[in-house]
């Protein structure tokens, strides 16, 4: 039976170091747990010494990028093939030669190069952090020092499927009004660069000033016909200043606050943000991987700058002896029927159990959220719409009304 070296914490502030036997590090940690330990830190005895008497690792080749779509492709067939016992180099080379996307079968070949070099799975895939994700990483380490890679896989593959929904969703929801304004926006540069100035002189042999919103239309339509390149300009470094604001960590940090006073938009932005954090979370504890480490990877899955860094904080909280329930409630961020829902699991042991059920909970509040942005966006494109309409018929048809009473 292996041996496992371990470093947990008693009665929340007595800190334990020494060996334990068992079957896997998840029976490891079940062990642990049953004795009163909270265990921070789990390895298997003499695994690091084997690790460095390994051969001489091949060199880092380039590794081509992987879409959400191709790590989904790149695990299915992972799975499937380490499910029957096949061994991962010819797994890999199977897919290699199989692989519909070009990226995944130049990735396939490069990992399995790297592996032949006398690199484990786990290490190739260390070395590609930046394709795979620290996550993706973190998981096939714990599976491969559990013996358990079929299993890990699996989980793997549902977290990434899980993760490709959730984006669906934002994404369906946020296409509607993204197309509407840019539809609105394009029209109203027709309409001021073609329509306002074919009018202009019938305005002005009228005899009468102009209504300052007419003048103003007009006056937007000359430069919009004149210097119709500057326009182009000016969106395409609208739309590179807000790619450069939403990936620099200060100002993203604002837009983030902003969108969190939004009514709707905040719930369903922390809850898309949660239902991955605790997906993460649940994965990696059934892989057998430590309590602290489990919160590390599921914070990286968090994209709100604001609520990473208190979640942050419950990292060093638990770090200090406290239970995961307590730590994360003090963040005063995840909703409160998360925390009991943990809280239980850990008193009755099954704390795998109990994050299913809040990942359940928190998806049915993430449809319902999304639904609820969805009804509520189409009243307001409208609003927006009727208003830009509102505005151009009173700029073209108030000089001839202004006329007229006369």
């Amino acid at each position: 039976m292996p041996i496992y070296e371990y470093t947990a914490f008693k009665n929340k502030t007595q800190l334990v170091q020494d060996k334990i036997e068992a079957d896997n590090l998840q029976h490891a940690r079940a062990l642990l747990m049953r004795q009163g330990l909270v265990a921070s830190k789990i390895k298997e005895y003499g695994l690091d010494e084997s690790r460095k008497a390994a051969p001489k690792k091949a060199r880092v080749g380039h590794m081509p990028a992987l879409s959400l779509k191709d790590k989904i492709d790149f695990t299915t067939s992972l799975q499937m093939l380490s499910a029957t016992g096949i061994p991962i180099i010819e797994t890999l080379a199977f897919v290699e030669n199989n692989a519909d996307s070009n990226s995944v079968r130049k990735c396939a070949m490069e990992l399995r190069k790297q592996i032949i070099g006398g690199s484990s799975f786990a290490e190739t895939l260390s070395k590609h952090v930046n394709v795979f994700g620290r996550v993706y990483v973190g998981l096939v380490a714990a599976g491969e020092d559990s013996g358990e890679m079929d299993k890990t896989l699996f989980r793997m593959l549902e977290l990434l499927k899980k993760q490709d929904a959730i984006k669906s969703k934002i994404s369906g929801a946020m296409v509607y009004p993204c197309v509407i304004l840019s539809f609105a926006f394009i029209v109203s540069c027709v309409l001021l660069g073609f329509v306002f100035p074919a009018f202009e002189e019938m305005f002005i042999n009228l005899g009468k000033p102009l209504p300052l919103i007419t003048q103003m239309c007009i006056n937007a339509g000359k430069f919009i016909k004149n210097y119709w390149y500057v326009v182009i300009l000016g969106t395409i470094a609208f739309v590179i200043a807000f790619i450069a604001i939403m990936r620099n960590t200060v100002t993203r940090s604002y837009v983030d606050m902003f969108l969190l006073k939004i009514p709707v938009i905040n719930t369903m932005l922390k809850f898309s943000n949660f239902s991955n954090f605790l997906s993460v979370m649940q994965v990696a504890y059934d892989a057998g991987i430590p309590i602290v480490d489990c919160l590390y990877l599921a914070n990286l899955t968090i994209e709100i700058l604001v609520l990473r860094r208190s979640l942050d904080t419950a990292s060093d909280s638990i770090r200090q002896g406290a239970q995961l329930s307590t730590a994360l409630k003090k963040t005063g961020e995840v909703p409160n029927m998360i925390v009991f829902m943990i809280q239980t699991g850990e008193q009755s042991g099954r704390l795998g159990d109990l994050l299913t059920h809040a990942i359940y909970f928190i998806d049915k509040r993430l449809d319902d959220t999304i639904d609820k942005f969805t009804k509520l966006i189409e009243p307001v494109m409208m609003l927006v719409i009727g208003g830009l309409v509102m505005v151009m018929a009173l700029a073209l048809y108030l000089p001839l009304f202004g006329a007229y009473l006369d």
